[in-house]
């Protein structure tokens, strides 16, 4: 297949047109697509990115990550480093001093209470938190004073920048937040639904899975920002009919991850209305493995987890077998053109932490079927599926509504049937997909599949917290109301164990290299397949100014700096 050339445009300049922002409020509306629908306004009770960007525009980190990959400060005055006497000599706390003056939407001051209330809210042992990672190693949060957090390791933390930072991790309000602790976080639906925040802009209504309506905080700590009165944040559809809101017909003045293939996004762009922006930050499209076994007939509650370890998967002979039959240059040019490359990482990028031990991007059927049959994985009654001690290779394979992901689920459905796998195919609405209703039977948390497939990235440039995703302890269970990075349920002391050498460990090429051989175990191990490292690739309207594309955080990390463009 040949893919039409698509100049994909550059990251939008760092450099913004100046601009003149009259007073806040001067540039009416601005409108935002995302054909994923978010279903909560706390991240804290999803893993799905709609969610986390959709809460950025309401609830803020202390520090978050700028388009260059750089910690920058957020709501307090600076980043704590060694130097400045903001870390520990000894490494094992971290002290993060609060801008003065700043508010919660409400009127009420923003305090070191509520950063320490979020930490609480986080990690109550009776709840389940999307984003308990970023609080790995943490033993206590202090309030020496309303503006002083202090943030205490229980180990020495060469990177003490987990809690409180990115657009994954931000302060909920204590007072709002304080009777929807441990178990009763999922049943606080007004809460959920209408976050008060330190953000550019405030909630006036939310329907989940459809449409916010946002207006302009009138308490944001930048009188002459954001520059729009109102935004409206509109969820549903598909990439496809995103794409030309924003670039053939202008509806629209913003429409995220326009996962399309390279020759529809060229057509759109003709359109005249927008353009898209691309950069390529750690966003990878992969496989996850089920380390237990959904099998319906198992009890409600024991499905998928580590009561049940799953009947085939888990030996390495079928999941590399799985992984040798994939083209993955045909998914690229397929789906992605330009904006994809072939991965075989778990963490593609920055390029100082991606492994080079492993090569992919070479079908290989003979081979797979090979290591089947030595492995005594074959087919006995000639029906074309092998078994393993008598279980037929049957799985489910599910995935979220979209195209790409249809097209890439028929490839590897034929290429899975050449080696004597047999894959049924499902495909979920993707804001049921990436929500985080704990009694929903459609999550990707709660997995009730045998593989599926989705994608995720980390925010900023080092990816301690993200490789933590697959500690024991953080699967979803019953227990977590199913909230928990770990979806695979793929666990391994070994890896525990390393995991925690990298929190103490200093120096960027001693903290690469292990977490690179982290990296290498989680594929080694069967966790995950690696499919394709993504480009984030979204469209912004011509009229629309300010935008600065952001691959290591939030996309709308800096909403509140665009604007209208004069004569538009």
């Amino acid at each position: 297949m040949k893919t039409k050339t698509l100049l994909l445009g550059a990251i939008a300049s760092a450099a913004m047109a100046s601009a003149a922002f009259a007073e806040r409020g001067s540039d009416g509306n601005v409108s935002i697509l995302y054909w994923q629908a978010p279903s909560i306004l706390n991240p804290f009770l999803s893993g799905g990115t709609k969610d986390v960007e959709s809460a950025s525009l309401v609830i803020e980190p202390l520090a978050r990550y700028n388009e260059a990959g750089e910690l920058v400060p957020w709501l307090v005055e600076e980043i704590p480093t060694v130097e400045n006497g903001g870390v520990s000599e000894d490494l094992t706390t971290i002290t993060w001093k609060i801008t003065p003056g700043l508010m919660w939407s409400d009127g009420t001051a923003f305090t070191s209470a509520d950063v320490k209330f979020t930490y609480d809210y986080c990690t109550h042992p009776e709840g389940g938190c999307a984003q308990v990672t970023k609080f790995e190693g943490v033993e206590s949060v202090e309030t020496p004073d309303d503006l002083t957090v202090v943030v205490n390791f229980s180990e020495p933390t060469p990177f003490p920048y987990g809690p409180f930072v990115g657009g994954e991790s931000p302060i909920i309000q204590a007072a709002q937040f304080a009777d929807c602790m441990g178990a009763k976080a999922p049943e606080c639906t007004e809460q959920n639904f209408n976050p008060i925040g330190t953000g550019p802009f405030v909630v006036d209504e939310f329907r989940p899975n459809d449409v916010i309506t946002m207006s302009a905080n009138p308490n944001f700590r930048d009188p002459d920002k954001p520059a729009f009165a109102t935004l409206t944040f509109k969820g549903g559809g598909d990439a496809t009919a995103a794409g030309r809101a924003v670039m053939e017909t202008g509806e629209f003045d913003y429409a995220w991850t326009l996962q399309l293939a390279p020759d529809v996004i060229a057509e759109m762009q003709e359109g005249g209305k927008g353009v898209p922006v691309a950069g390529f930050g750690p966003l990878l499209e992969r496989i996850m493995i089920n380390q237990t076994d959904a099998s319906p007939n198992l009890p409600e509650g024991e499905r998928s987890t580590a009561k049940h370890p799953h009947p085939f998967l888990t030996d390495p002979a079928v999941y590399k077998a799985m992984s040798m039959a994939i083209d993955r240059p045909l998914l690229v040019e397929v789906g992605y053109g330009q904006a994809g490359k072939v991965t075989c990482n778990w963490v593609p990028a920055p390029e100082a932490f991606a492994s080079t031990s492993m090569t992919c991007d070479t079908q290989d059927i003979a081979g797979a079927n090979k290591m089947l049959d030595d492995a005594g994985i074959v087919d006995t009654d000639g029906d074309g599926i092998r078994e393993k001690d008598g279980v037929p290779l049957k799985i489910l394979y599910q995935t979220s509504t979209n195209a790409v992901r249809q097209d890439f689920q028929a490839l590897i459905k034929q290429w899975w049937s050449e080696i004597g796998i047999e894959a049924e195919l499902r495909n979920v609405n993707a804001s049921v997909f990436f929500g985080g209703d704990p009694g929903s039977p459609d999550t990707f948390q709660k997995f009730y599949a045998d593989v599926e497939m989705y994608a995720n990235t980390f925010n900023g440039t080092d990816p301690q917290s993200y490789l933590g995703n697959m500690l024991c302890d953080k699967a979803p269970r019953p227990e977590t109301q199913w909230q928990g990075e770990n979806i695979s349920r793929w666990c391994s002391e070994e890896y525990d164990a390393l995991h925690a050498e990298l929190a103490q460990t200093a120096g960027l090429e001693a903290r690469a290299e292990i977490a690179k051989r982290l990296n290498d175990m989680v594929i080694e191990g069967g966790a995950m397949i690696p499919l394709v490292h993504r480009g984030r690739l979204s469209a912004h309207a011509n009229t629309l100014g300010g935008v600065i594309l952001n691959v290591w955080d939030s996309e709308l990390w800096n909403v509140a700096d665009w604007y209208r463009l004069e004569g538009s």
